[in-house]
Order: C-alpha cells, then structure tokens, then sequence
C-alpha cells in the first residue's frame, strides 16, 4: 500500500513540476526548445519533444538508485514519473494535438476544459503572458463555464 501512495504522489507532484517548469522554464530560458510547439510546423517532430527525454532522466534516476540502494521511494518515485509521462504522451500529444487520431470529440465537461485551456495556452504564439500552463488540473472557473454550456 506504501508503494501505491508513493507512485500516485509522484505522479500528482508531476503535475505541479510540469506546470513549474512549462511557465518559467519553456516559457523563460528553454523558449528555444519549446517555441516550434507553438506554431505549426508541419513536422512529426518538434525541438519541443526533447523535454520528454529531460523528463524521463529523473524517472530513470529513481529506477536505476531505487534498485541499487534498495529504496522503494526512490523506485516508486520513479515509476509515478514514468506514469505521468505515459499520461503526458496519451492527455497531450494524442488527444490534444492528435499527433495520433484516436480520440473523438469528447461529450464530457472535464475533457472539453482541458482542450479549452490547451487552447487558451496556445493563442498566444509568445513567450510572455501565456496562461493555463497545466495538462490535468483545471481552473474551476473553466469547468464550470463548459458545464454551463453542456447544460
């Protein structure tokens, strides 16, 4: 059971690390990395997909230690981060930009807010003044505007 809750806080803290680092990072000193994701190239891959690599080094780190040093947090760690990458791939690459055209568009208020938000984040084509820098986590504000027209 330990286990369990050190993989699901992982990967909730994952959240809060790719929103942290999404707004000062990439939209700060990596801007270089991550500007071709904000306009549409027409390539399958962007200089932006280099942050699933940085991504995946402390997933791996955690792995690699966590088994050496016998350290189940270190190993669980791990694992929450290699889920939440998994998440990532599937939430951003496959239902939001459809990089992979499997989802339909979806009926439920949660799913709509975040495609909304992602939007949002994406109209502005800038480095500066972007907004709605996570990928599960919702303002209530939005949800509740996309519940209200879902009526």
């Amino acid at each position: 059971m330990f286990q369990l809750f050190i993989v699901i806080t992982a990967f909730i803290g994952m959240e809060f690390v790719a929103w942290a680092t999404h707004k000062f990072l990439m939209h700060g000193p990596l801007w270089f990395l991550h500007e071709d994701h904000h306009v549409l190239t027409g390539k399958p891959y962007q200089k932006n997909d280099s942050f699933a690599l940085i991504f995946a080094i402390p997933s791996i780190l955690g792995f690699m230690f966590g088994h050496f040093y016998q350290n189940d947090i270190l190993f669980f760690s791990g694992l929450g981060i290699l889920f939440y990458g998994i998440a990532y791939a599937i939430v951003h690459d496959i239902f939001i930009h459809r990089r992979i055209k499997y989802f339909k568009k979806p009926q439920n208020a949660y799913l709509k807010a975040i495609l909304y938000e992602h939007r949002m984040h994406h109209a502005n084509v800038n480095k500066e003044d972007g907004v709605s820098f996570g990928m599960l986590f919702v303002g209530l504000k939005t949800l509740r505007m996309i519940s209200a027209k879902n009526g």
